[in-house]
């Protein structure tokens, strides 16, 4: 087993997902993650080699490699095992194993702990089990670590599928309209909006005011952490400094993509001037 086998191998079981022949799939994926992690454990002296495990957010992760001056691309170094646990849920789900796609999707998480995607469908699968605290607990995580505004959406819906369980329609309500806000395509948020409307958690049914004030409330912010768009930003800027175009055009398309054109550009400004009075301040001590 290595790298290249094992990615043409989940290639050939995700033809199989597509042809929904899940047993043979899950079959095949399960030996897969058994040979993968035993090729792990065989040629990695420690896990922190191969995972992230020591930086709990997306914002001190890049910080790292910003101080690193490692601008490199934004993959975690678990990739492929993170995508070989989530089609192995996938599997599990299709076949009615609840409980082996929570293991498998908290494996994916384990290889790759800013996958918010991962951790999303963890939550939605933990609400389904009742497992409550861990639901909300993996969605409220999504706020520290959402490099795509997207899985900040899909955050709310899951906060407003437990605010209605709960019978708290306000909340919900105010959950959907914060959602909405991000003005994102997602189908779990299509299919909230149309749920609720007309309905006492319809979202046209609080300001953006009355809105703001119950998801503090409750503990929830209200818009999308800005400290993870100053950090792309920041690693855009380090990108494009070592050549590498690409990848700073991508890091600033999803910085804009999370705050928006106007705060992104405002943010670009702000480390312009914060890197050049760094500068400035070490050229001063230099010369002192």
């Amino acid at each position: 087993m290595n790298q290249t086998m094992l990615m043409d191998e989940l290639t050939r079981a995700e033809g199989l997902l597509v042809q929904e022949q899940d047993e043979e799939a899950r079959d095949l994926l399960l030996r897969l993650a058994e040979d993968a992690e035993e090729y792990v454990d065989r040629n990695c002296v420690t896990t922190e080699e191969v995972q992230w495990f020591c930086f709990p957010s997306i914002f001190e992760r890049l910080c790292y490699r910003r101080v690193e001056n490692d601008p490199r691309e934004l993959r975690d170094v678990g990739e492929p095992l993170d995508r070989l646990y989530a089609d192995l849920a996938l599997a599990d789900v299709r076949l009615g194993e609840y409980d082996h796609a929570i293991e498998a999707l908290k494996r994916a998480v384990r290889w790759n702990p800013m996958g918010c995607g991962y951790r999303l469908d963890l939550a939605d699968l933990f609400l389904i089990s009742g497992n409550v605290d861990e639901c909300l607990g993996l969605a409220y995580s999504v706020f520290d670590r959402a490099s795509d505004a997207r899985h900040l959406a899909r955050a709310f819906v899951v906060f407003a599928n437990w605010f209605l369980q709960t019978g708290n329609e306000p909340a919900c309500a105010a959950s959907l309209r914060a959602a909405r806000r991000l003005d994102v395509e997602d189908g779990a948020l299509a299919a909230a909006l149309d749920q609720a409307k007309d309905t006492k958690h319809d979202p046209d049914s609080l300001t953006d005011e009355e809105a703001r004030d119950i998801l503090g409330a409750e503990g929830l912010p209200e818009a999308a952490n800005a400290e993870v768009a100053i950090c792309l930003l920041m690693c855009a800027t380090d990108a494009a400094a070592a050549g590498d175009r690409y990848l700073a055009t991508e890091l600033t398309v999803r910085a804009r993509d999370l705050v928006g054109e106007p705060a992104a550009m405002a943010l670009v400004q702000l480390i312009r001037e914060g890197d050049k009075e760094l500068q400035e301040q070490g050229e001063a001590d230099h010369a002192g």
